[in-house]
């Protein structure tokens, strides 16, 4: 079916609501116990897949954040220094979309949000590069690793010498 360019994505063509790919990035609040963690992650991905179709997903990991998010809560200010990041990319249409970000917004779990428009295949990539970076290390254990088998390394040719 072709689709008219002049017609917002909300509207319907043809009868059919216009379907999208959405990216759901989320911070949990970091004091949340593990199975905290865990339900919380889960009502985001049931709301999703509730509204759409599920493309790709990455689940919590604890990160430290680039700076502060401060939130005014009932018993004051509350500040983040880190929090459980995770991701869920889906399938909806406008009015489902609208729906998820709804109920994003009153889940009190979640620290701050970021909502984008993607496609299928950069979602399916990020999923490729978060599991190669997983494996691959950071710069600094990489680093350890290296030093750590040149002192191996030396320790072995210093013995086989004094032999």
């Amino acid at each position: 079916m072709a689709k008219n360019k002049d017609v917002a994505p909300e509207m319907e063509l043809d009868g059919e609501a216009e379907v999208r790919v959405y990216e759901l990035g989320f911070h949990l609040d970091p004091e949340l116990p593990l199975e905290g963690v865990k339900k919380a992650y889960g009502a985001v991905r049931d709301i999703t897949s509730s509204h759409g179709t599920i493309v790709a997903e990455g689940e919590p990991v604890m990160v430290q954040l680039a700076y502060t998010i401060s939130r005014q809560e009932n018993a004051g200010r509350r500040d983040f220094n880190s929090a459980y990041f995770s991701w869920v990319a889906y399938e909806a249409t406008a009015a489902a979309h609208d729906e998820v970000l709804a109920a994003v917004r009153g889940d009190k779990n979640i620290v701050r949000f970021i909502d984008l428009v993607t496609t299928k295949d950069a979602a399916r990539h990020a999923v490729e590069i978060r599991e190669f970076t997983a494996t691959k290390g950071t710069p600094e254990q990489e680093a350890e690793e290296a030093e750590a088998a040149a002192e191996a390394e030396l320790d072995a040719a210093l013995q086989s010498a004094t032999l």
